[in-house]
């Protein structure tokens, strides 16, 4: 059987951060592994997730955290691909970075163009952008505030719009997972447990319109 094989190249929330305990939500736990349970065995679901990851902006204090570095590797041990879903934008935001909204959807926008330059696609490309959660405005006062610096909270709330503009424009699928997602109550920027769920099982929905 061949099954229809699902690249989800994102950061911490992808990769399943728990801001509870400090590590990583359990396997079925995941969002990308709710969305495999939901879709099935037609389907293979491919975990590319690192907690940091920007767009393509490279980190002065943290090495190998720069999207566009990662993203060929990834498209190429993991084809053929039917889909590739992004999910990055909030690391973006930190302070140290000084990007604008704007910069940072054009991030994804460099990512998109990139990724449907390689022969890695079993038909046509399909790219889906889903736009990253709104970052509390607590988090200035958690334990990440000196990680983030100022400006992040701002910054993050003029994303969803922009990476669906975005999306419109390279002719891609969107999926706003502020729509049924909430952040924990420990550093207010990640996932909590119950969102993981809710956006696993919102996002097989969306995957089986697009892929069948």
């Amino acid at each position: 059987m061949i099954r229809k094989r699902i690249v989800c190249f994102g950061d911490s929330n992808t990769w399943g951060y728990s801001a509870e305990s400090g590590g990583r939500f359990e396997d079925d736990q995941r969002w990308t592994q709710v969305m495999a349970a939901a879709l099935g065995d037609g389907y293979q679901v491919v975990e590319e997730g690192i907690s940091g990851r920007t767009t393509v902006f490279n980190d002065p204090l943290n090495e190998g955290l720069r999207g566009m570095d990662h993203l060929p590797v990834s498209l190429m041990s993991h084809s053929p691909l039917d889909l590739l879903i992004l999910m990055l934008g909030t690391n973006d935001c930190k302070e140290r970075f000084s990007a604008s909204p704007k910069n940072i959807a054009d991030g994804v926008d460099r990512l998109i163009r990139k990724a449907r330059t390689y022969d890695v696609w079993r038909g046509e490309s399909k790219i889906l952008v889903a736009a990253p959660i709104r970052i509390d405005s607590r988090v200035y006062t958690s334990p990440v505030a000196g990680e983030m610096g100022a400006g992040c909270v701002e910054k993050s709330w003029e994303l969803p719009a922009l990476m669906e503009a975005c999306a419109k424009l390279n002719q891609c699928a969107f999926l706003d997972c502020n729509d049924c997602c909430t952040v924990n109550q420990v550093d207010f920027m990640h996932l909590d447990l119950d969102s993981h769920r809710r956006f696993g099982e919102r996002m097989a929905e969306k995957v089986q319109m697009l892929l069948g």
